[in-house]
């Protein structure tokens, strides 16, 4: 979503008035599990995912009714079992390399590790913009077969949310599901936050308001912005990288559609993205049936919350343990700039997916799984 909307840094346009907030929605996604082993029915498996998913989501914003199923597919497990033991579960069937091995879930934890013993066990996937909880189906499945406890929220007017983009006027109210969920929480349940993209500046908010309940906040190339610092702050010095290196070849600026919903006098209210430059810009080297469910899946990225800057203190967002993932061949946010905002604003531990795109969840998920794996696994920070 960063560099969908690099190209607006000259503006001067103040958000949009605040409209009515809508009533806001918490989805949180929890694929079924279920076991198998390895082979050629992997493709198969996962182009079945891909299309129930596609297909659920376009009926639920049709008004078709009924909850989006993430984890279609396994509602033809009797069937499967007719012909033959259940297909197993896969993250990709690209050729695999070396930058994201194909391991399974019980390779990638000892074996003696229960996940109940750890600080916690539960992960929350924190999308970016353009992005719903769909896109983390692989991760989902990675993690729950580990042991994990997991949700994935789809933010205010993303995903299945039913909300108009165009109508939301502040980083609180797009942020709200996010908010609401740790708000439930118990006193002393805390989760792992994991935001991928403009879902960085999200997971600042929650963590600036329940720093309590947040064990570790992982960014996931994503916007980590210091106190005093918008989502647009930083998108301006990506456009001005692309402007000094013409790395991507004009491809911020084909990408992305501003849309004026209140007029074409007032500031944007909303982006859209192109899908002919998706696969270059976001997807550069996820395997095509993932990009082709991102196309028919990604909502519009409402403008305010980017404008708006984070109030952010030392004693609540400072007080979380924070960190960050690079993702060395991202187009949308180039590595250089990514280690610029680590600078900036130094988390605890920088971490590498080599060869992943802006979309490490389908390009990389097996090494993005495993990075995970060791983040969660890292005993609590002693008090000083």
């Amino acid at each position: 979503m960063g560099a969908i909307i690099s190209c607006i840094s000259g503006r001067n346009g103040q958000p949009p008035s605040a409209s009515p907030p809508p009533a806001a929605k918490r989805r949180s996604s929890v694929s079924s599990r279920r076991s198998g082993g390895g082979g050629g029915a992997k493709a198969a498996e996962i182009d079945e995912q891909a299309l129930a998913a596609a297909a659920a989501l376009v009926l639920g914003q049709r008004g078709a009714g009924g909850a989006f199923d993430r984890s279609a597919s396994v509602r033809y497990a009797a069937k499967r079992q007719q012909h033959g033991p259940p297909l197993p579960r896969s993250s990709s069937t690209r050729p695999r390399s070396l930058a994201d091995p194909e391991l399974q879930p019980q390779h990638l934890l000892a074996k003696d590790l229960n996940t109940k013993d750890l600080e916690t066990n539960i992960i929350v996937l924190v999308h970016g913009g353009g992005f719903g909880a769909w896109c983390w189906y692989k991760t989902m499945s990675l993690l729950e077969d580990s042991g994990f406890q997991v949700n994935a929220i789809d933010l205010t007017g993303s995903g299945i949310h039913c909300s108009d983009t165009n109508k939301i006027s502040s980083l609180s109210e797009y942020a709200e599901p996010l908010t609401s969920y740790l708000k439930g929480l118990g006193d002393a349940e805390k989760v792992i936050l994991v935001a991928h993209d403009f879902g960085g500046a999200c997971i600042s908010h929650a963590m600036e308001m329940f720093p309590s309940k947040v064990a570790k906040a992982v960014f996931l190339c994503a916007t980590m912005l210091a106190n005093g610092h918008s989502a647009l702050d930083m998108f301006q010095q990506v456009d001005l990288y692309d402007s000094l290196t013409m790395d991507t070849n004009g491809m911020l600026q084909k990408a992305q559609e501003f849309v004026y919903s209140n007029g074409k006098d007032r500031p944007p209210t909303a982006i859209n993205i192109d899908k002919a430059s998706i696969r270059d810009l976001l997807f550069n080297q996820s395997p095509a049936k993932d990009v082709t469910l991102a196309s028919v899946s990604i909502r519009p990225i409402p403008f305010a919350p980017i404008m708006e800057k984070l109030t952010l203190t030392e004693e609540n967002y400072g007080s979380v343990r924070r960190f960050f993932v690079e993702t060395t061949d991202d187009n949308a946010i180039p590595l250089s700039h990514q280690q610029s905002m680590c600078a900036a604003n130094p988390p605890e531990k920088v971490l590498r997916l080599k060869g992943s795109d802006h979309a490490p969840f389908f390009s990389r998920p097996q090494a993005l799984h495993k990075t995970l794996v060791e983040i969660a696994t890292l005993p609590p920070a002693q008090a000083s």
